[in-house]
């Protein structure tokens, strides 16, 4: 397990590595901005104060609504950072699983290519799963003290290593049979999804992740199917 991420990172420099993981970031950061951007324009719309008959001019909240959307939206940004990135890397995942199957396992024959359409659905299903399943774990997170990081690993963890192990291991299985492989290995897929979560935590950091879980999980499906990787001289 540790070797799979091993050798996950070992590639981090390949070109079609970079390539993804730039555009990923790049895309997250310009979605999130315009998000931001956005917020602020609508703000502008809202008055700063009106006229009352007998009463006069009185001013409203929404004076220092700009400011708050700002804050608000940096503070969600980064609580969104990895979701959405995710996303992104979820749309060119066969480009990441071919790079490490090109390096490591070329006696493989080649893989199902994913369809975009099924790739952008699974994309958008585990971005609004993460979502969702966070905004309701706030509340465990906030009334656990310091099991607080534990109880976000662990969750995290379920649904990283899940949806990506899953998506990588479709690529050469059937449903029925990429069921059984994971619910045969399912402690290493979590333990291997809660190690990766740490650094989610990290703003930044964690935009790297999603790109490092998909070499790591195509090397462990490959590791589970009984593939060992090429001996490189």
């Amino acid at each position: 397990m540790i070797g799979d991420f091993l050798r996950a990172v070992s590639q981090v420099f390949d070109g079609r590595f970079t390539g993804v993981l730039l555009r990923s970031v790049g895309l997250t950061v310009a979605l999130l901005a315009a998000v931001t951007a956005g917020a602020v324009f609508l703000t502008g719309f809202l008055p700063a104060s009106f006229d009352l008959p007998l009463i006069g001019e009185i001013e409203t909240p929404f004076a220092a609504a700009r400011g708050l959307a700002i804050g608000a939206m940096l503070l969600l940004s980064a609580f969104l950072m990895f979701p959405v990135a995710a996303l992104f890397v979820g749309l060119y995942l066969d480009r990441i699983a071919e790079a490490v199957e090109a390096r490591h396992y070329p006696d493989q024959p080649p893989a199902r290519p994913m369809p975009i359409g099924e790739a952008m659905r699974g994309a958008l299903w585990f971005m609004c799963i993460v979502i969702a399943v966070n905004l309701v774990g706030l509340i465990f997170y906030l009334i656990s003290g310091p099991l607080a990081p534990l109880i976000f690993w662990t969750v995290n963890g379920y649904l990283f290593g899940r949806e990506y192990f899953e998506l990588v291991a479709l690529r050469r299985l059937q449903p029925p049979e990429m069921r059984a492989l994971r619910r045969k290995n399912g402690f290493q897929i979590w333990l291997s999804g809660a190690l990766m979560a740490v650094p989610l935590s990290v703003p930044i950091v964690n935009l790297v992740v999603p790109v490092i879980g998909v070499a790591t999980y195509t090397h462990m499906y490959h590791r589970l199917s009984g593939n060992r990787p090429m001996r490189r001289a």
